[in-house]
């Protein structure tokens, strides 16, 4: 419905854009991945079935995309159904083409699903500083899971995200100047980072 187009009319769209990739010299072409919305639910159907994404993850790599990603643009996912998902979407396109989640912290479970993500060997996570954005089809969605709550838990469990969390807290601090009035997310930068936190991952 957002994009006013049928299933069949936007599995022709992405064949057509994976035809204009595949025609740019070798070394030049982009990496095309497509991310299947509501992959967990939707507000306008209601329940979405694990099959239906299946069959789409399978029509998207025929059409020639070199991989898929699974959207929870309505914040409806828990971290049972991310594990069995992301199993099922792997066992049929294979287990190297699907590496990203984007998820959403509308109803708290967004560092939930990553944490199943995480354990079915998932490596990118889409998120926003202080949340921002999110559907605007989801009614109360606080928007998209917080970067720098993201970054700290991965953070504190070991795994080097490569990001600055003390300089990303600073940006957090520029966002807020440029956006008044815009409410920003996230439980890290209110309670700050713990006493140790720096020693704990060092």
């Amino acid at each position: 419905n957002n994009v006013r187009k049928d299933h069949p009319a936007m599995i022709a769209e992405i064949k057509a854009i994976a035809d204009l990739v595949a025609q740019q010299p070798e070394g030049q072409r982009p990496h095309f991945e497509v991310g299947l919305s509501t992959a967990f639910g939707c507000t306008l159907e209601g329940p979405v079935s694990d099959d239906q994404i299946v069959r789409l993850a399978e029509a998207a790599m025929e059409a020639g995309v070199a991989e898929c990603g699974l959207s929870d643009t309505t914040g409806y996912a828990n971290p049972a159904q991310v594990t069995r998902l992301v199993r099922k979407v792997k066992a049929a396109i294979g287990t190297d083409k699907l590496n990203t989640l984007h998820l959403h912290n509308t109803r708290g479970l967004g560092l939930a699903n990553v944490m199943a993500g995480l354990a079915e060997g998932i490596t990118t996570f889409d998120s926003s500083l202080g949340g921002l954005g999110g559907c605007p089809f989801a009614p109360g969605a606080s928007g998209n899971i917080v970067t720098e709550d993201l970054v700290f838990m991965l953070e504190a469990m070991g795994i080097d995200t490569g990001i600055d969390l003390k300089k990303l807290l600073k940006v957090r601090d520029i966002v807020a100047e440029a956006l008044p009035g815009e409410p920003l997310y996230g439980f890290t930068p209110d309670a700050g980072l713990p006493l140790g936190f720096e020693k704990a991952v060092a």
